[in-house]
């Protein structure tokens, strides 16, 4: 049963019927509590402690949206901010962009952490959509790449890990989420999907679940992390962010990237500033580039170590993304140039 007290309402483990309900790998009980879900559509239903960003307060939120084909032109429907001891879901809809713009400068705060999975098209929505430059995240995606490496594993180029995936990992939360795949076949049938309103039960329980165990992972990442890769965790969400957030001045009205920390520049194989290049793709050369079945942009993934991402059917359609180290950048972009060469 789901009762509903104004933008709140509560969902109970034993009163609560819905099947969107992560669960234990094997199928064993639900690992939710009852935890109350706030449908906000206005500005005065977020906590004032993150409408107004404090030193003197410090957050972390498990963070995501869902829209329909969200990126710089598609529509940002809900906002899911997850807290301690509640769930907001901000109804870009009904609220509109005065309620969504409310939010600039919690999501631009470096007082509040933002605990996303995969935040680049996220922001590329909010920057184009509302002119918010999303600052200080922690992306679990990232993360999770970082603990695999400085625990001696080798991830394959575009094995990126996905937050389904993520949630069955024994070690962060060992659930299982099969349902998610019900919600995107939904989608495949309606993009519209996220748009209806009022919110049903079962979009109330897609939303909330996609941040319900962010927090959670957080910590159990933070305890696995070291130095080294924490550093790497915060450089690297700065460039995912401003990744697809293409503008004229070369990113200098966004965030600084993190320096590297003195006691890792001590150390012996110190670690390489990491940048993030935006490679023109002159009209008709996209093909060259990626190549049949993308054997030509795979192979200057696994010739670089750096990271490679093309626009593709959201775009930009005439770019191409690569964040990493100097060295490996420089070095990739010279070879995705060399593929847009005519050769006769």
């Amino acid at each position: 049963m789901v009762q509903s007290h104004g933008f709140l309402l509560l969902f109970s483990p034993d009163s609560l019927s819905s099947p969107f309900r992560p669960r234990k790998a094997g199928g064993g009980k639900p690992l939710d509590h009852e935890v109350p879900i706030h449908v906000v559509t206005e500005p005065s239903q977020l906590p004032a402690e993150f409408l107004n960003p404090s030193a003197a307060k410090q957050l972390i939120i498990g963070f995501d949206c869902e829209g329909v084909d969200l990126c710089r032109h598609g529509t940002l429907c809900v906002m899911q901010l997850a807290f301690p001891d509640a769930i907001y879901l901000v109804d870009a809809i009904k609220g509109g962009e005065s309620l969504i713009r409310a939010c600039k400068p919690a999501l631009e705060s470096s007082h509040i952490t933002k605990v996303i999975h995969d935040c680049k098209r996220d922001s590329e929505a909010l920057y184009f959509q509302f002119g918010i430059k999303l600052h200080n995240v922690v992306d679990t995606q990232i993360a999770y790449s970082q603990i695999e490496e400085q625990e001696g594993r080798t991830r394959l180029p575009d094995d990126y890990i996905s937050f389904v995936g993520l949630l069955a990992d024994p070690r962060y939360c060992g659930i299982s989420y099969l349902e998610k795949e019900e919600v995107r076949v939904l989608l495949r049938q309606d993009p519209m999907f996220w748009t209806y309103r009022p919110l049903s039960e079962m979009m109330i329980h897609a939303a909330a679940d996609d941040v319900r165990f962010l927090l959670c992972i957080y910590y159990k990442m933070m305890e696995k992390l070291n130095q080294r890769s924490l550093w790497y965790l915060a450089v690297r969400g700065v460039l995912y962010c401003r990744c697809f957030c293409i503008n004229e001045n070369d990113y200098a009205d966004w965030p600084h990237i993190p320096p590297i920390p003195d006691n890792l520049i001590i150390e012996d194989n110190a670690p390489e500033e990491e940048i993030l290049s935006v490679l023109d793709v002159p009209p008709g050369k996209m093909g060259r580039v990626i190549g049949r079945r993308g054997a030509s942009i795979l192979s200057v993934k696994e010739s670089c170590k750096a990271e490679i991402f093309i626009g593709g059917a959201k775009g930009p359609t005439d770019k191409v993304f690569i964040v990493g180290p100097v060295k490996q950048v420089r070095k990739a972009e010279a070879m995705l140039r060399g593929k847009m060469l005519d050769i006769f």
